[in-house]
This record gives structure tokens, sequence and C-alpha cells, in this order.
């Protein structure tokens, strides 16, 4: 152990004396990879001496991580404690001795330190995460490092340490890939332990409607577990409580003024993970946009969980509650389109987030199959001899087949249940049943907006109906169908008019007229001797 703690005292890179070492300490049986007794021995050195630089360091009063730094070169100079874990870093990549004992000692030192030490400790895993990351070294520590992760975030206050909370959950998420099961919540557990206690009694001396104080604090029981709002019974009691609190809103909209009198901006740096509950801040929270934009991003968060594909199907057997979940969406959209400031571009970003989450959300109803994908083996020809290429009857092995089939076959060609080309009449009749107002085929579904459809049936009019492919230039897609298939009331709105056609006669017919008369001079100019 005097020997590691000698070593990394000395000026220079770790490489140089890192192995030395360790060869020196345990005099190993292989020269550069110790065994597994011998792994031992040495994390059980390391751990031991790690914990005497962590203590001297407190009874020091020094922070861990730059305890025993040489103050004459600031700025090249490292901590005992950041030499230490560099040279185990060095050993552990370069496959010396075990590579899960720099999370052990990660771990350890953790553990060993207060919160605000902590801090600097994870800058150091993060300044060393693509290292750590590599697959040698994470296969053998991914779960010491969760482990490591996990204990910090319990450690910490989610009211106070957000930032923290979020550098170890960035962490995590740039650390394992994206297919990792062990940061999915498969089971879509909710956190109820997550209460917002309120007054349950009005206050005295204090003029508000104390009712709907208890009836917007009260929608938070649901936003905690919307699984609540399956049952009927919850459900009702939810909607109307959330009537009441879209009913105010409404009543009393804020200004652009008191929109941008509220900086967001700077509302960010000391942000909050909750909002306070007492009766007093009641009228100060309901002037707040970012207030409200809380409370109603809250509501499209639990109206998508309701709406969520191929999951609640079954419990949303009432179309009554499907239509009133459909109305209170855009209810809330409309409300948060009028909090300023930028109301429409905040619904726009809110309603990209929630459509991307239905990708996790297949994701995980398909059981989480991983995102990578394997690379191509290449197969390498032997060297001495070419791959020979099969040989076709016909070419190909496509033409081959088909020409087999009509050896076995010889009537395929003949055969009445082949694909032909559909009469004009059968083609057009799902788009005459369309265009009949009596159906009731709302436009979005028409076949006029299928546009396969319908190059398909300007090519078969092309061949069979030159009347009604004409009719396509003054009414569209609609005028082709042959009139026979409208309904009396519509085909009169396609159906040419005598009239129309006599003067768009007489229109072109002085354009005729003037060009055969030019014709005819020049054909007699022609004959005329020169």
């Amino acid at each position: 152990m005097e020997e590691f703690r000698r070593a990394i005292l000395q000026p220079g890179p770790v490489e140089t004396f890192a192995l030395k070492t360790v060869q020196e300490f345990i005099k190993p049986q292989k020269q550069t990879k110790l065994v597994q007794d011998e792994n031992q021995l040495l994390e059980n050195m390391l751990r031991t001496l790690l914990q005497e630089l962590v203590s001297s360091a407190a009874q020091s009063g020094e922070e861990i991580m730059l305890s025993g730094k040489s103050i004459d070169d600031e700025e090249n100079s490292q901590g005992q404690i950041p030499r230490l874990l560099d040279a185990v870093l060095y050993l552990c990549e370069r496959e010396h001795i075990e590579g899960g004992m720099i999370f052990q000692l990660l771990e350890d030192l953790t553990e060993m330190s207060t919160m605000r030490n902590c801090k600097d400790i994870f800058g150091y895993i993060e300044s060393k995460q693509d290292i750590l990351g590599k697959q040698e070294l994470f296969a053998r520590g991914k779960l010491v490092m969760l482990r490591t992760c996990n204990q910090l975030l319990r450690r910490l206050s989610k009211a106070n340490d957000v930032v923290f909370c979020g550098r170890i959950l960035m962490f995590l998420a740039h650390f394992f890939p994206l297919s990792e099961r062990s940061a999915v919540n498969i089971k879509g557990v909710f956190n109820t332990s997550n209460e917002t206690k309120y007054e349950k009694e009005p206050p005295a001396a204090i003029s508000l409607d104390f009712n709907f104080y208890k009836t917007l604090w009260s929608l938070q029981e649901y936003f905690c577990d919307p699984s609540l709002t399956l049952s009927p019974i919850k459900w009702q009691k939810f909607s109307s409580s959330l009537m009441v609190v879209l009913n105010t809103f409404e009543a009393q909209p804020l200004s652009e003024e008191e929109g941008d009198a509220n900086n967001l901006e700077e509302e960010a740096a000391a942000f909050n993970i909750k909002y306070l509950t007492s009766s007093k801040l009641m009228g100060l929270e309901l002037k707040d946009p970012s207030f409200r934009r809380h409370v109603l991003v809250q509501c499209l968060i639990l109206f998508d969980y309701l709406k969520a594909p191929g999951k609640n199907d079954k419990d949303l057997t009432s179309e009554s509650m499907k239509e009133e979940i459909r109305s209170r969406e855009e209810h809330v959209k409309k409300l948060l389109e009028m909090t300023p400031p930028k109301g429409k571009d905040f619904l726009h970003m809110v309603e990209h987030i929630l459509e991307r989450e239905k990708n996790w959300l297949w994701w995980k109803r398909d059981g989480c199959p991983p995102f990578e994908k394997q690379p191509i083996e290449n197969k390498t020809v032997q060297d001495g001899g070419k791959k020979r290429r099969p040989r076709w009857r016909l070419g190909n092995k496509e033409l081959s087949q088909l020409w087999k089939w009509a050896d076995q076959n010889p009537n395929a060609l003949t055969d009445p249940q082949r694909v032909r080309t559909p009469i004009i009449t059968d083609y057009w009749k799902p788009l005459a049943e369309d265009m009949d107002p009596s159906a009731g085929i709302d436009a979005e579904y028409h076949h006029k907006n299928n546009r396969v459809y319908c190059w398909k049936g300007l090519r078969f009019s092309a061949r069979q109906d030159l009347d009604g492919f004409s009719r396509f230039t003054d009414h569209g897609i609609e005028g082709v169908v042959p009139l026979e298939l409208l309904p009396p009331d519509v085909r009169s709105k396609y159906q040419a008019k005598p009239n129309d056609r006599s003067k768009r006669a007489k229109k072109d017919e002085p354009k005729g007229a003037l060009h055969q008369v030019e014709d005819n001079q020049f054909s007699a100019r022609c004959l005329l001797p020169q």
C-alpha cells in the first residue's frame, strides 16, 4: 500500500508507474495480467488506501478531489485521489487488472463522501464517460455504476438538487444503450408516493373561494395515479372538477402584459419541482401563466394515457366517455393557446412531445427490442477459385420459375381468375357512393383523396370512356365518374348543357373559318405560275 501511496505522488503520466508498481507489490504469476486471487488482493489494498486518503482529507478540511494537490503547479497537478483513480482506470482499460475494480472504487468513494464532494466526484465520472463506456469495462461494471447513481439520487433532495439529479439521469442515458431495460418502467407503475398535501378546512379571515381551491388541488390525486379515472364514478368526479377549473381559467384570461411580466427564463433558474399549496397564494398562482401551464399540461398527459393505443380499449367501452375526453382535450388546448407568452408555440411543442412518446410506448409494448443492428458479415471467397454464378434457363430465377409454371399449367394465361382490367363503371362505383349526399360520408374519407386510386382511374377512363375523361378539365376527378352511377341531383351538376356546347362551337367558328381562308389563299398562291 505504501508503494502505491508513493507512486501517485510521482510527477508524470500514470502510464510510467502504474503497471510497474503493481508488479512490484503483487509479483504476479503472469507478467502483465493478474489472476483472480491477485486481483482480490489488489482490490482490498486499493479500497483501504482510498479510505485512508478520504479520512485524511476530511481531517484537514480539504475537498476530497483536491487533497494533496501541489500549489506550485496548480494547473497541471492533480489531487491524490484523482491520481489513484487514473492509475486504476489505466490498468483496467489495458486489461492488466479486473475491469470492474474502478467501478467498485468509485462506489466506495461516493459512499464515504458528503454530497458537496459527490458533485466533484461525479464531475470526474462524467469526464471519464467515454472510457468507462467501452464494452470491455461496461460489461463488468454497469450494474455497479447503476447502483452508485441510484444511491446518489436517493440521497439528493428532489426540490433543492434538481440540477444535480438531472446530471445523473443524463449520464445514465448516455452511459447505457437505448435498449437497456433497467431504466424502463415496463409495467407502467405510477409514483403514488408523490402526494400533494393541501388544506382541508378554510382558514379564517381570508377572502377566497375555498371550494375552488380544494377542487383545483384535488386534481393532483388523479394526475398522480391516472388509472383512477378508468372507474366511471371516479371519472365523473374528475371530469366535473376539471370543468370547474377550466371554466375559471377561461373566465379570468391573462393579458400579454401579465405574460411578459412573468419572465419564464428567470423563473427556470430558480425552478422548484412542486408548487406551494397554501390557500394564501391562490390569487397569485391564478395570475401566474407558468402555474396554469403546469396544470393544463398535466391534463394533456392524463388524456394521452387514456387514449394510449392498444391498452385501454377494454376499459373505455363507453362512447360517451371517449367523446367527453375529446371535448375536454380540445378545451385544454384552447386554454394553452390563449395563455401568454407564445401560447401557440408552446402548445405545438407539447403536442410534438406527446406524439413522440407514442413511439416509446409501442417500443415497450413490443418487449423493448434492441435498436442496434448487427453488422453484415462479408463472406470472402477463398483464394484460388472464383465463385460460379448459377445458370438459369431464361436468364434469371424469376423468369425460369415463370416458364416452369407455364409448362405445368398451360391454361395459366387463359384462367378467368387472373387479374384483368376492371370495367370502368365497377371501378368508379366507390367514388360515386362517396359523392351521394345521402350516404353521409365525411370528405376526408372520400376515395378522391387516394392519389393511386385516382391515377389508375384516369388511365382506365382514357381507354374506355373518353367523354368522361374530357370532363376532368372542368370538374376534376369527380367529373370523370360515369353519369349513370350518380343520383339525379348530383348528375345534373356534371352534365353538360346543350346551350353551353352551342355557344362554345359558335365562339370557335370564326377562328376556324379564318384559318380555312388563309389555307385556301396559300394553296392558290402555290398553284399560280411564277
